[in-house]
């Protein structure tokens, strides 16, 4: 089977995120990076492009067009641009019939992800939001529990994740960015607490209804959020809470989850990936590994750790699988109502710390 054409907009060279997106789209031989709008800057656009061996456009605009127009055009297309830049080049290969695979949150802003939304409802492509880590094997057993109902009915939800790197005030190109709300469009609870977000959500099958937020900028004049502790309810009674942190000092990519039902509880650590423990009420902790994994999400045998990388190829996989029409991939895959779910959680959370935590509906 021929190999998916793939653009990329955004992640020239020495971009974190770009080169994490080519590594994993190559992982499995399902794409082929054909051609790039690497970059605003025309001459490091044309060296990034060069140093690939791809095609090199000066801009998304003329690379939508002049693609669609190829017979060997690409098929799909990364976004891997800071937050503020995903919805103009999200829209235009959208309106190209080009599928679209952006990084996430969706956007920096409500308005940018409406006109996205509308995007993709207007057109035949597909879109994909890549949270890598509802792709890895022991997250996706982990649903599986759930679903089989191990737990039982579900009553407390707890997620987190822990960084340290912006403890003091921080330079660099990732920093930079990050913390400037024109481009971010949120701090902390964008750029970690929507994964925190999206992986409850994912493996509990359930959305709060309401929340309660306490987002706070510990580092003098930081102008976005660093620290995100938020209390939530669901609509069948369970309670829970999500803390996301960029100031957790020491922490360096703490993403935890903790699911307890009538029947059993759950427990997943990033740090502990190939390790998923289930406390049944009436009987020993289990520890679950990929020997137990039921959604064949990995490349090598149990006990030969993978993770972070393999994680973000688990959902390039499933892509590929769904361009080519297998819609039961579908179900593995955030796609536009995740994105736009974690959009309204970072609305509701913003808003609800402007009233000093008041309680309001995500």
């Amino acid at each position: 089977m021929s190999r998916i054409r793939l653009g990329m907009v955004g992640g020239g060279t020495g971009a974190f995120i770009g080169a994490i997106h080519r590594i994993a789209a190559r992982m499995d031989g399902e794409f082929e990076l054909v051609a790039g709008a690497l970059s605003s800057d025309a001459a490091r656009a044309a060296a990034s492009a060069e140093e690939l061996g791809i095609r090199s456009y000066n801009s998304f605009e003329d690379m939508a067009r002049e693609e669609a127009g190829r017979a060997d055009g690409v098929e799909a297309v990364a976004i891997v641009t800071p937050n503020n830049l995903h919805a103009a080049p999200a829209i235009a290969f959208l309106q190209a019939g080009i599928h679209v695979i952006c990084d996430k949150p969706l956007a920096a802003t409500q308005e940018q992800a409406q006109e996205i939304a509308n995007a993709v409802r207007a057109s035949s492509a597909k879109f994909f939001l890549t949270h890598n880590y509802c792709a890895m094997p022991m997250v996706r057993e982990a649903r599986a529990l759930v679903q089989e109902g191990r737990l039982g009915e579900i009553r407390l939800v707890q997620a987190e994740y822990l960084q340290g790197w912006l403890t003091d005030p921080a330079a660099g190109k990732q920093a930079e960015w990050r913390t400037d709300p024109a481009r971010s469009g949120a701090g902390a609870i964008g750029d970690i607490g929507t994964h925190a977000w999206q992986l409850a959500q994912f493996v509990t099958g359930m959305t709060p209804g309401h929340l309660s937020a306490d987002l706070s900028s510990m580092v003098a004049g930081r102008a976005v959020d660093d620290d995100a502790r938020i209390a939530l309810r669901y609509a069948g009674g369970a309670k829970g809470g999500l803390w996301a942190s960029q100031v957790a000092t020491g922490q360096e990519n703490g993403l935890s989850l903790r699911i307890f039902g009538s029947e059993a509880g759950l427990e997943w650590k990033l740090q502990d990936c190939e390790r998923l423990m289930l406390f049944p009420k009436n009987g020993p902790a289990q520890m679950h590994t990929r020997t137990q994994d039921r959604s064949l999400s990995f490349r090598t045998p149990p006990g030969h750790p993978e993770g972070y990388l393999e994680g973000f190829a688990n959902l390039y996989r499933d892509i590929a699988a769904i361009i080519r029409g297998d819609d039961a991939a579908q179900t593995r895959v955030p796609g536009l109502e995740d994105a736009l779910s974690g959009m309204a959680f970072i609305a509701a959370a913003q808003a609800s710390s402007r009233r000093d935590g008041a309680w309001v509906e995500v």
